[in-house]
């Protein structure tokens, strides 16, 4: 029988053991702190980003794209039986639409009806675009809504990926500390995503919002667009040359210099 002594030393052992060897839980982001004013001030700063704050600008296909894009977010939609190395975001949009009570016609809760540019430009004035436009047009606010909820949804995933936690989780809760950095946060993962999906690199590289994170020095909107152009400026060079996507560095530069203006 082991004596109660060394029993009770090697039941603290153990626990210590175990304590030690245990697994922090990921981080989990506390809501941007922004009033409603500043919500849907975010909203029409996103419209004005990937739409020119436009009304026919939230029905689109970019030249080149192997989709539609949608909403104010531009919201990437793939045709039937058609995918890319872009994370699809209208479907789960329609979804979340849908359940905060809109009515979101029947034809657009599956694939993009519309199978290239082409079909999809000769149909811009057509019933289906005009009943999308309307519906893009009047729930600025949700789609600002489910952007926020994918940047809830970022954190314990980005964190889970990063070569650099600690600076991914303190760049974070820097900048979502203040109404510009949330903003900072909420524009960029809606306009280049999260950086954690396998399929969105070139060369082994990515151009989320991960990777702006871990190229940041500092926790500031400033640090933010520094780190952000560096990353789409690899992007830009280590795409496939067939891409041309140095035509679109200029504008996304201009978008990161959006960064340092007040909210």
């Amino acid at each position: 029988m082991t004596p109660p002594a060394l029993l009770f030393r090697a039941t603290l052992l153990t626990l210590g053991l175990v304590a030690c060897s245990a697994t922090p839980p990921p981080p989990t982001a506390t809501g941007p702190r922004l009033t409603a004013a500043q919500l849907q001030r975010v909203g029409q700063r996103i419209w004005q980003n990937e739409c020119a704050g436009s009304i026919a600008g939230l029905t689109s296909w970019n030249t080149g794209e192997d989709f539609a894009s949608l909403g104010i977010g531009h919201f990437i939609w793939y045709p039937a039986g058609r995918r890319g190395p872009f994370e699809e975001s209208f479907p789960p949009l329609a979804d979340h639409l849908a359940a905060r009570g809109v009515a979101v016609p029947s034809w657009a809760r599956g694939a993009c009806p519309w199978d290239n540019k082409a079909a999809f430009e000769a149909d811009a004035g057509g019933p289906r675009q005009r009943e999308l436009r309307t519906l893009l047009a009047g729930t600025v606010a949700l789609q600002t809504e489910f952007i926020l909820a994918r940047l809830q949804r970022a954190l314990p995933k980005m964190f889970a990926q990063a070569r650099q936690p600690q600076r991914v989780q303190a760049g974070f809760h820097g900048l979502l500390a203040t109404p510009e950095g949330a903003f900072c946060l909420i524009d960029y993962v809606n306009f280049k995503g999260e950086g954690t999906a396998p399929a969105e690199r070139y060369q082994g590289e990515g151009w989320g919002l991960l990777q702006v994170l871990e190229g940041m020095t500092g926790s500031t909107p400033a640090a933010f667009a520094a780190s952000a152009k560096q990353v789409l400026s690899r992007r830009v060079a280590n795409a496939p040359p067939e891409r041309r996507e140095s035509r679109w560095l200029a504008g996304w530069h201009n978008r990161c210099d959006g960064y340092l203006r007040p909210l």
